[in-house]
């Protein structure tokens, strides 16, 4: 049988910005060995997978490595596929089964916004590669059930980070958020995500991180609605709202291509 395709950029309003990926929207659940092999094909940061199921579709997300707990950027773009074929109309909500719970997304204006939970980061000691790793000198290190954050001095330093992913690998983490405050009007904060043990050198922008990053500059900046910035090569903007134990995260998405897979 065969499926269709589609690859978006999510969190940006023009091609080839923003991350990309794939998502297969399927009549019926697949074997979990045939969705690592398509995502190891394709080779993008993330390809989604979603099928309907009692009026939910269940959603799952896989980098070419293995598959993931909770990815940003992937369940925007199902969502924004939903609505341009027109499987749902503009005013519905879409529902996801996923290995993080139940999320949504809706659309507003041009906008779409994830429901997600927060993902708090407890400040630990750093592990001892990590800021040989980075090359800089951390002024907080935490982490959370996926990630290590790690705050630096300044947008400078973080947009100048240089990684060493050999030594980056070592770490039994998901990945690796480096934050900093932004020096712009425009932005309350940056961020950038390397993790090289998921197949990914540096992400482009990614959503779940937010998850993290919103309540930890929520508490930083006294603020419930932030703007972000993610300085990848191509970069992408992310708004947030940090709600209790919710993170309500906007973005936008273009479908840059369509594509047959199989017969």
């Amino acid at each position: 049988m065969g499926f269709s395709f589609f690859q978006v950029d999510a969190f940006t309003d023009r091609p080839f910005h923003g991350n990309p990926a794939a998502v297969f929207v399927l009549p019926e659940a697949q074997n979990e060995a045939w969705m690592q092999d398509i995502a190891a094909e394709i080779n993008l940061s993330e390809t989604a997978f979603l099928h309907l199921k009692d009026k939910r579709y269940t959603l799952r997300w896989f980098t070419p490595l293995h598959e993931v707990d909770l990815c940003g950027h992937a369940t925007l773009a199902s969502a924004h596929i939903l609505w341009q074929t027109g499987i749902l109309k503009a005013d519905q909500e879409a529902h996801f089964d996923t290995r993080s719970g139940a999320l949504s997304a809706r659309r507003i204006d041009q906008w779409i916004e994830l429901d997600f939970p927060t993902e708090p980061a407890q400040e630990i000691v750093a592990p001892p590669p990590l800021n040989q790793a980075l090359g800089v000198s951390a002024q907080y290190i935490g982490a959370n059930r996926m990630d290590i954050l790690v705050e630096v001095d300044s947008e400078k330093t973080l947009r100048a980070l240089a990684p060493d992913f050999a030594l980056l690998e070592t770490l039994k983490t998901r990945g690796i958020i480096v934050t900093s405050r932004s020096n712009t009007k425009d932005f309350d904060f940056i961020s950038r995500f390397f993790a090289p043990r998921s197949g990914i050198k540096e992400d482009s922008v990614t959503g779940s991180a937010h998850c993290c990053l919103g309540p930890f500059w929520q508490a930083r900046l006294g603020k419930n609605e932030l703007i972000a910035y993610q300085a990848s090569a191509r970069g992408g903007i992310v708004k947030l709202r940090v709600a209790g134990p919710r993170v309500y995260i906007r973005g936008q998405a273009v479908t840059v291509f369509s594509g047959a897979w199989g017969d």
